[in-house]
């Protein structure tokens, strides 16, 4: 039997956990290991945007450039309120829009391929066909601008204690369909997936070349972790990487508040227990 193998240039480090690091130490750790892509979170400290602007993207890029780096995905904070795609008062929906539509267009400008997204959450004590509508709304014009910058977008579910909406296969079918667009497109969160009791030949089965992103770490049914610190098979979900031809990104959203003190540490051990499946060195 095969080893089963990714890509070195799949794995995007990801700088969710540098928080309160600079972006300089995050993108010089990610190029001293090895890395060639990063999934860039898009909040402060490290990137500035607004629903007015964003910092000088071209001198953003030449940063990363100068890394050896390239931004793969663009991942803009879009959970915390007030920046999520999901308002619920009338007075956010368009400031809501301008942030994400600025989100799109800083990605183009750094090269990206894709824009992270997902589908907001509502007020747990409202109807969810109605929070569902105006997700669904946001959604497919933020898609439109996403086909006029030459982007895509790539929706994630939620676990269930993050939102009342997106946060099964099922309810990311019905979100897909509904857009129905072709700069919409599917990624697979790993901790979300597991946490809803599904498996990734599952999502597989039901969207196929459609996943062209994932957050793909291991995890607990609390915890996006590094991976070995969690319940996660990472042979047996490389396997059925290589059992679809999967050949999308792979971003390491390493999210537990254990390894802020040390991201360095952390990404040092996650990328090492990656590397052992290379199928190349670049």
């Amino acid at each position: 039997m095969s080893y089963p193998t990714i890509r070195r240039d799949q794995v995007d480090g990801m700088n969710i956990h540098w928080g309160q690091w600079s972006l300089d130490s995050f993108l010089r750790t990610q190029a001293e290991l090895g890395f060639t892509g990063i999934e860039l979170w898009v909040n402060m400290p490290h990137v500035y945007m607004d629903r007015y602007g964003y910092e000088d993207a071209k001198a953003l890029k030449r940063k990363i450039d100068g890394y050896g780096l390239k931004t793969n995905v663009v991942c803009p904070e879009n959970v915390v309120s007030p920046y999520q795609v999901n308002p619920q008062e009338p007075y956010l929906v368009e400031p809501i829009f301008d942030y994400f539509k600025n989100g799109i267009r800083l990605g183009a400008e750094l090269g990206a391929q894709y824009l992270s997204i997902n589908s907001g959450w509502g007020y747990w004590n409202e109807d969810r066909e109605e929070a569902w509508k105006r997700s669904s709304d946001m959604l497919s014009r933020l898609a439109d601008v996403a086909q006029q910058e030459g982007i895509i977008l790539t929706i994630e579910s939620l676990r269930p204690q993050e939102s009342q909406l997106v946060v099964t296969l099922e309810d990311t079918k019905r979100m897909y369909d509904e857009v129905s667009h072709p700069n919409f497109k599917i990624m697979v969160d790993t901790v979300a997936m597991s946490v809803s009791g599904e498996t990734l030949d599952q999502w597989f089965e039901v969207f196929g070349d459609e996943i062209r992103n994932m957050h793909f770490i291991d995890c607990n049914p609390y915890g996006h972790l590094v991976w070995g610190d969690g319940n996660r098979s990472l042979y047996d979900w490389v396997e059925i990487l290589n059992k679809y031809n999967y050949q999308g990104f792979l971003g390491q959203e390493i999210t537990d508040g254990r390894y802020m003190d040390d991201p360095a540490d952390a990404d040092f051990r996650n990328f090492h227990n990656l590397e052992r499946y290379f199928d190349e060195e670049i």
